[in-house]
């Protein structure tokens, strides 16, 4: 049976915002409701629209409906060419880039989850903060455009379809990758940027000021803000707080989501499949929250194996054993780098993050150094298997392995840009 969705340009107030509110039915027969987020699309009350509302109030009691009775109606086709729509402008908000108006949609399933996302239609997530937020329809989806967003970059100059838009990046921890990625990705699709390198000391912050004053601050410089720190759950707290999309570029040992899905694009590009790969990950896996977001994506495919390699004092935390254990994802601890980098198609190396041991540098030394990716472990690894890293890289992989077709690190890197101009496409205009 198809999914049926239902877009209606009405208000829905939640929590201060004006947002895309799915109401989530059985597939068979299911009626969604959207609104858009920001200015909305304000309909003309009509003879048709009281007509349709009389008929059919079953579309507004959150309960479900039968799709065909209301689609084929001709009260639906009345209302629907109806609509007389225009952009409300709302202090606070951002101005509405597209007119809403009532569609339905007939969406394919495959086992049970719609496998494609109309275009035009509005990105599922308000913000991005957190691995577990993507599932594998949604992940396979944003892989399609950033394939797109590849073929962009490569016609230089790019795009115009973010001219107009102005991203913030509000980074409290260093960043080279991310914080450039972000920018270049934002100033190749014709946005601008708003930038802060070091917000933690430069910023006002260093007089006391408040997460959440800053967010309320930069968000009415901008239309979307990427933020990168120091501290665990900061990109959630700053969601709460702000009108305007907030993408997670790394909180202290917590997530890296972007960096996860530039991860799981590398890996599906450089292997060929996700179902039933092996990888290795290597090195600070307590503190490391790009090896913790991965783990959770990877968790959403078939027959994955996962070891952990790492020194005692940055093993890989409970939760995220828990996790895998929930999802009936193996996992296995080692403390042989060269057996496990036979059997994987990816060896995922970390470096141990001295900034996350403050006044132990006792402990860092003796992480330091135990598990290095070089010419020998390359000599037991697979031909189609790749040595993976988010850097930046210290001393854990060897420059004489860079030449090796299968390091595929400085590639991962350059994913990245594709991934995140999709995202900031995905987030400010829609599928």
């Amino acid at each position: 049976m198809p999914l049926c969705f239902v877009f209606v340009p009405f208000q829905i107030f939640l929590r201060g915002k004006y947002k895309l509110f799915p109401i989530e039915m059985a597939a068979s027969t299911s009626i969604s409701f959207y609104t858009s987020n920001g200015a909305i699309g304000v309909p003309k009350v009509s003879k048709s629209h009281k007509i349709f509302m009389s008929r059919y109030p079953e579309l507004f009691s959150k309960k479900p409906v039968n799709c065909a009775r209301v689609c084929s109606s001709a009260d639906f086709t009345a209302l629907r060419s109806s609509f007389a729509v225009k952009p409300l402008q709302l202090e606070g908000n951002r101005e509405a880039r597209q007119k809403f108006g009532v569609l339905c949609q007939a969406v394919g399933l495959k086992n049970g989850h719609a496998n494609s996302f109309s275009v035009g239609q509005k990105f599922q997530l308000d913000d991005v903060i957190e691995a577990q937020q993507f599932d594998r329809d949604t992940l396979s989806a944003i892989f399609d455009v950033a394939r797109e967003m590849e073929k962009v970059e490569k016609n230089s100059p790019g795009s115009q379809i973010l001219k107009g838009y102005l991203m913030a990046t509000l980074f409290y921890e260093p960043s080279t990758r991310t914080r450039l990625s972000f920018e270049s990705a934002m100033k190749r699709l014709g946005g601008e940027v708003l930038t802060t390198e070091n917000a933690r000391e430069f910023s006002s912050a260093a007089k006391g000021e408040t997460l959440e004053d800053s967010i309320r601050t930069v968000e009415g410089y901008s239309d979307i803000i990427v933020m990168r720190h120091f501290e665990s759950g900061a990109a959630r707290r700053a969601a709460a707080t702000a009108e305007i999309p907030i993408i997670n570029a790394g909180d202290g040992p917590g997530q890296h989501p972007t960096q996860a899905l530039l991860d799981v694009y590398t890996i599906e590009r450089e292997i060929g499949k996700l179902d039933g790969i092996t990888v290795a990950l290597v090195g600070d896996l307590a503190n490391g929250r790009t090896v913790r977001s991965l783990a959770y994506l990877l968790a959403k495919y078939k027959d994955v194996k996962i070891y952990f390699v790492a020194p005692d004092v940055v093993k890989m935390k409970d939760d995220i054993k828990d996790y895998l254990n929930s999802r009936n994802v193996q996992w296995e601890e080692s403390a042989n780098l060269m057996e496990v980098a036979s059997k994987c198609d990816v060896v995922y190396q970390t470096r141990i993050q001295k900034e996350r041991f403050g006044e132990r540098i006792d402990l860092y030394e003796e992480a330091r150094g135990k598990y290095i990716v070089d010419r020998n472990v390359l000599s037991v690894m697979q031909n189609h298997a790749v040595v993976m890293h988010p850097l930046p890289r210290l001393d854990e992989i060897t420059v004489d392995v860079d030449g090796d077709p299968r390091a595929a690190y400085f590639r991962q890197a350059k994913n990245g840009l594709y991934i995140r101009m999709a995202l900031l496409k995905l987030l400010l205009l829609g599928w």
